[in-house]
This record gives C-alpha cells, sequence and structure tokens, in this order.
C-alpha cells in the first residue's frame, strides 16, 4: 500500500495531480485546497496517501496534512458519502473548519459543498458530532498538531470547562463552542477556572445575539 509520495509536479487538473516519481507517474485524486497548495510544475512537492484498492481499480488519494486525511477517512463512514464527496467537503473547509461546523451543529456551511443536501448535512453531523469534539480538542491540547481520527481525549483544563459548563445546564454543543472560542484568545496555558470563567461569558454574548 502507497502511505505517501514524493517526486515532481507532472501535471494538474480539476480534481488530480499527475506525481512523478522516479520517471513513474501516479495519478493522485485531492481536494481543491490540495492541489492549491501544489507547486508549480516541475516542482518537488510531497504528499500523504490514501489507497484505495477496489476489484477493478486502484486509486490513489493526496493530501498535505494528517489531519486532512483523517478526516477523509471519517467522512467516508458516513452513509451517502463517498470519495467525491469528501473531496468536495474539504474542498471548501480546512480539517479544523470541518470540525467546528460538526460540533456547531453548523448544518448550512456543510452543504455548501457540492452533493452535501439537507439530510446528508443532517447524518453527519449526527453521526460524526462526538468525534469531531474530541479531533478539535485534542488538536488544540498538542498545540494544533494534527490528531489521529478517534484518538482517546486526554482530561484537561479544556475538558474540565467543557463539562463544567455542562453540568450548569449548557448543552456539550454550545460548551464546546464556547470553550474552544476562547481558548484561543487566552492561550494554551489557560486554567480550567480561566476557561469557565471566560466561556460563561461567551455563552451569554451568544445567547444575546
Amino acid at each position: 500500500m502507497i502511505a505517501k509520495l514524493r517526486g515532481l509536479v507532472d501535471a494538474t487538473g480539476e480534481d488530480w495531480a499527475v506525481i512523478d516519481v522516479g520517471g513513474v507517474g501516479y495519478l493522485v485524486f485531492c481536494s481543491g485546497r490540495t492541489l492549491g497548495r501544489l507547486p508549480r510544475s516541475g516542482e518537488a512537492t510531497q504528499l500523504l496517501i490514501e489507497t484505495q484498492v477496489r476489484e477493478d481499480h486502484i486509486h490513489l488519494y493526496g493530501f498535505f496534512e494528517t489531519s486532512e486525511r483523517d478526516w477523509f477517512r471519517l467522512l467516508l463512514t458516513v452513509q451517502g458519502v463517498g470519495n467525491k464527496v469528501a473531496l468536495a467537503i474539504l474542498s471548501i473547509m480546512s480539517p479544523e473548519d470541518i470540525s467546528r461546523a460538526i460540533a456547531a451543529g453548523d448544518k448550512a456551511m456543510l452543504s455548501r459543498a457540492q452533493g452535501v443536501g439537507p439530510k446528508l448535512a443532517v447524518r453527519l453531523v449526527t453521526e460524526l458530532k462526538d468525534k469531531a469534539s474530541a479531533i478539535a480538542l485534542t488538536s488544540f491540547v498538542a498545540g494544533a498538531a494534527p490528531a489521529a481520527v478517534g484518538a482517546p481525549l486526554e482530561a484537561g483544563p479544556l475538558e474540565d470547562a467543557i463539562s463544567a459548563l455542562v453540568n450548569l445546564g449548557y448543552r456539550r454543543v454550545e460548551a464546546h463552542a464556547a470553550v474552544l472560542k476562547v481558548a484561543e484568545s487566552l492561550g494554551e496555558g489557560a486554567t480550567a477556572t480561566a476557561l469557565i470563567g471566560a466561556g460563561l461569558k461567551q455563552l451569554g454574548k451568544d445567547m444575546a445575539r
């Protein structure tokens, strides 16, 4: 199984690129965001690869970030999401944007992707909500380093603050969104007490809108 390619950009298209590795051209399907980050033809690049083997073909999907590849895999677990739809979502949203949209139940944002209708957007939010929260929080704790899909969420100030707000009667989705937002401004060393206080203020602002 191919897990990574390092070579020269040979050609690109609407949803694909050919990477020349030692004279062999590999056809790699990519999201619009990944294609936009590729260097010019003839220049060197490196892509993480998701290899899919079927009876009639072998397809390669390329990503710059581990988190993007992880989200590609996770999106495919939802009924109705195929490779094209998963790439369409990743074309208009970063992994962090997807995490926040699903955690906040933002179906309108997800529906912007080609092939995602209202019913599929609801399914994405329903089936991936818990995993999206874990990915977003774990990534923040790790200093925004990509987190593996399904990785357990370690106890810490962020999770403590969210749990405290939930115990006060707020929905977990609301608490998660508020704490994650204030954590960005307070910084990585913020205590649970500071996060709870700032989170309550943020929730008050959100409810007043």
